[in-house]
């Protein structure tokens, strides 16, 4: 199977966008990826922080505290990327083709070419290996993906099923002949609970590494109760951080609370049928003396082969996705747009997914 993806973006002049990160580990988060190299504007982690936007997915085995409802309308901004500011509307045009292979069952094969008049036209080349050992639909081992670009800049992550409850990762980042990131996790499930340990950026020699332990344990089938240990040390800076969490789960909705010394989140999903979903999410941050609240929704339309994913939050951003599947040919279209009105900022692409 062929698949062929062409993108284009655009941005007015004057806009440029970056999503806004926060510096307190929580727990709603199933991995924490770390890197030394501060806060990049593709959305990456920061250097003792993570992401503030949370992608929120359906129940994994073992406990969870992932609330459900995915945030997509993030998808958007990190497949369709940045605008820089201050670039005309008409040079900040560009296109990205993209086409993927399956080399076997095994293995599969993805080349992708953007160009741009604000810069070098740019080259990735994508590979993945998928085993045959599949737990989930969603899990699969061993699993190994790796990107490169056109300057020898490496992402690499490596899946293993150690034991029938015990599973590994490896993460690895470069960028061109130098590591950025290389991160190792260690999950263990059991019948009612999940411990996690993450390392992150292990260094002997100069005496600095990121911790990260997780505890979950299912007090019954509906409540789940665990905290969350972020250890971080380095030369002249050491430090930890506790976080206590819960997540009760009902028939139609899922409630999360994270508490801890860096502040507090909260987040609420409610699936009134087949075709409506919601979710609203309470930050604070006390290092940051912030506070955000944030509301969103997904819509399908089966007979319209539609899918609608909206956000709106108390900074008075809003953002959509719409996708649309056009049978009986193999061809997806996905509209999305995002609208500061605080910092009057505008951000907006489509794509073309064929196959």
């Amino acid at each position: 199977m062929v698949r062929a993806t062409v993108l284009l973006r655009a941005c007015p002049q004057g806009v440029g966008m970056k999503i806004r990160k926060t510096r307190n580990p929580g727990l709603a988060f199933d991995h924490v990826e770390v890197s030394e190299t501060g806060e990049p504007d593709d959305g990456g982690w920061g250097p003792w922080g993570v992401e503030e936007a949370r992608i929120l997915s359906q129940a994994n085995p073992g406990p969870s505290l992932s609330s459900g409802l995915k945030w997509v309308i993030l998808w958007a901004w990190h497949r369709w990327g940045v605008c820089p500011a201050g670039a005309p509307a008409e040079r900040n045009l560009y296109p990205t083709l993209g086409a993927s292979m399956s080399c076997t069952g095994y293995a599969k094969v993805a080349h992708t070419v953007h160009m741009s008049a604000l810069g070098l036209p740019g080259y990735h080349l994508h590979a993945a290996y998928a085993g045959d050992w599949q737990l989930s639909p969603t899990e699969v081992f061993p699993t190994v993906v790796g990107d490169m670009d056109s300057s020898g800049s490496l992402n690499a992550q490596v899946l293993l099923l150690l034991a029938e409850r015990l599973r590994a990762k490896a993460v690895f980042q470069t960028q061109q002949a130098k590591f950025l990131t290389w991160q190792f996790d260690g999950e263990y499930r059991g019948d009612d609970y999940t411990a996690t340990l993450t390392l992150g950026n292990p260094d002997l020699i100069g005496e600095s590494v990121i911790m990260v332990a997780h505890f979950l344990q299912s007090l019954t089938h509906r409540l789940v109760l665990g905290g969350e240990l972020v250890y971080h040390r380095r030369p002249g800076e050491e430090g930890a951080i506790l976080t206590l969490a819960g997540k009760y789960s009902a028939v139609h909705w899922v409630a999360t609370l994270n508490v801890g010394s860096g502040g507090a989140h909260a987040s609420y999903y409610h699936r009134a049928n087949e075709q409506v979903q919601v979710g609203v999410e309470f930050e604070a941050n006390t290092r940051l003396q912030d506070t955000t609240f944030s509301f969103g929704y997904h819509l399908t339309l089966p007979q319209a082969n539609m899918v609608f994913r909206g956000l709106v939050d108390s900074n008075w951003c809003v953002g959509a996705v719409l996708e649309k599947k056009m049978p009986p040919l193999p061809v997806t279209l996905a509209l999305g747009a995002f609208l500061n009105h605080w910092r009057n900022r505008f951000h907006c692409g489509f794509s073309i997914t064929v196959g």
